[in-house]
Formats: C-alpha cells, structure tokens, sequence
C-alpha cells in the first residue's frame, strides 16, 4: 500500500521570477492528508488560494498558469513536477509574487530542498488513475498520447531545426531514483532571439543563463555547456510530469508524447476526463489487473525519501 506523503518540516527559499524579474519568497509547508497542493499568494489579502488542479489552469503558453477568482500564479511546473518526482502529495505552497520561482531553470533546487527536510507518510492511501484504453490528441505536428500500461512511463521525442538539438527522444520508466538521476536537472532553454524579443515585450525579464540554456543560431551560450547530451528532451519531460500532476493523483500508464508541450499535455488531461471509458480510479492498496494478462501494477515507492508514518 502506497501511503499519501507531506514534507516533515516547512522549506523556504528566495529566487528571482522568470518573467517578472522580481524577488520572489516561498515557503512549502506540511499539509493534511487529501489537501493536494495548494498555492497561497501571500502578496494578495482575499481570493488567495488556488488548488494545483487541472480545471485551474488558465494559461498555457511558456509556461502553465493557474487561476482561480482572478488571482493567478504561473511557472508552477517544476515545483509541481519535483513533488510528484519525489512522491509529495500534500503541501501549502506561499508565495508573495504571482509566479513560482524559477531557481536554476530546473527541479533540481526543489528536489534537493525536499530531500534535505524528508517527507513523513500519512494515514490514508493514494488514489492511482489506471488508464485502459488509449487516448491521444494533437495540433499541428505535436501529438500526446496515454496508452495503458502496468507502469507510469513516459516516451518523449523533440524536433528543432537546430544543429545542436535536432531530433531528441528519450524514455524513461518513472521511479524518484530516476527522476532524481536522469530528469529534474534538466534545465529550460531558449533562443537568444526569442530571449530579446520577449524581453522587449515584457517576458521573461528574469531570464538569464543562470536559470536556463541559451542558444544562439549555431552555439550554446552558457561556458559550462549541457548537463546532459539529451537535456533539451529531458527538460520537456520534466515539464510533462509536472503538468501531468495536474490531474491530482499518480497515472499508471505510457505518455508518449511527439513535439508536444504545456498545451498539448494540458488538452490531453482534459480529453482524458471526459473519455471515463478508457480509465479507472484504484486504490493503491488495490490488486487490480490492467489488461487480460492479468499484469500487476507497477507502483512507485519512493525508496529515495526518508518516511515516519505519521497516523
């Protein structure tokens, strides 16, 4: 049985914003079982709160935006994608600017953060979304795809014309261990044109080589380079399993995904939902079979994270 989890103690930080460019404050503190992740905007006295839950998204274009009453808070996708890396459910997340911080441009900050304060299992199970039959949808040359499977894996595959990223695929079968050693340092990259152009729109003001790749037409501009051969495609599924969070409880299933993004992974969760034939919703106490074969889940058990249950 796959027991829900929370931090152990409270975790702050201070960051700049991605796009704002501002000083930016978080705290995560421990939360309740069935919480979920809630984002508290503590620059803001009413209409505060907003749930981490896919009918909360409101913006999808560079990054994903939550919104609820008018209050929003973007860049959620690293955080979002480390707690679901390393097994948190539950977690009050203050901020007092209306996006995340970006750190280093990856999740590996988070992961750490959380690996230093532990995690603490909770008294009540987590709930797993099976899926049975295959889903996909797709706009223009980007497709996303959840085909069932005894596991969360996720296939991912980038085309750039670009003679230092090209093609790029990658597979991974999802665990902490191999989130931690093979996705959450992966770090966001852009276009030095594009960098230029959204900064003289108002974008990205807080983008810099210290929080992302930065290519020119022909060379990365960063002097320490890649942190993996693969990193552009590593980062974009990192970005997919935070997205994918959204739904609020771990998939058992293959994503496989094609020149696909936040908005590609966000419309596949919402064509999912609406599709009840091709998923179900189990326990993870439960021995339910996933196809005729009668194959076993997979379930992680985030071995990574030092865990007391907590009743």
């Amino acid at each position: 049985m796959r027991l829900q989890r929370t931090i152990k103690k409270e975790i702050t930080c201070t960051s700049i914003g991605l796009h704002t460019g501002r000083k930016i404050n978080m705290t995560i503190k421990p939360a309740g079982v069935d919480t979920g992740i809630l984002f508290v905007r503590r620059d803001l006295e009413k209409h505060n709160y907003i749930k981490a839950d896919l009918h909360n998204v409101s913006n999808t274009h560079l990054a994903t935006t939550l919104g609820n009453n008018g209050t929003r808070v973007s860049t959620v996708e690293h955080l979002l994608s480390a707690f679901s890396g390393m097994g948190l459910d539950n977690a009050v997340v203050e901020v007092d600017a209306p996006e995340v911080p970006i750190m280093d441009g990856s999740a590996l900050p988070f992961v750490k953060m959380l690996k230093n304060v532990g995690t603490r299992v909770q008294g009540k199970g987590k709930k797993l979304l099976v899926i049975t039959k295959p889903v996909s949808v797709s706009d223009g040359d980007g497709e996303a795809i959840l085909l069932p499977s005894p596991e969360f894996k996720i296939t991912y595959k980038i085309e750039f014309q670009h003679p230092l990223i090209g093609e790029q695929s990658y597979q991974v079968t999802f665990s902490d261990i191999a989130y931690e050693q093979e996705i959450c340092a992966a770090r966001t990259f852009g276009f030095l044109k594009d960098v230029e152009y959204m900064q003289a729109k108002g974008l990205a003001l807080g983008g810099s080589l210290k929080n992302a790749v930065v290519l020119t037409e022909k060379k990365i501009v960063n002097k320490d380079g890649l942190r993996f051969p693969d990193e552009f495609v590593k980062h974009k599924i990192l970005d997919a399993i935070g997205d994918l969070s959204l739904l609020g409880m771990p998939i058992i299933g293959h994503f496989v995904a094609s020149k696909s993004g936040h908005k590609l992974n966000y419309l596949l969760l919402k064509e999912l939902l609406e599709r009840k034939e091709c998923w179900k919703i189990v326990g993870s106490f439960d021995q339910s079979k996933v196809s005729e074969e009668e194959t076993p889940l997979n379930i992680p058990s985030f071995a990574t994270l030092d865990s007391v249950p907590a009743f």
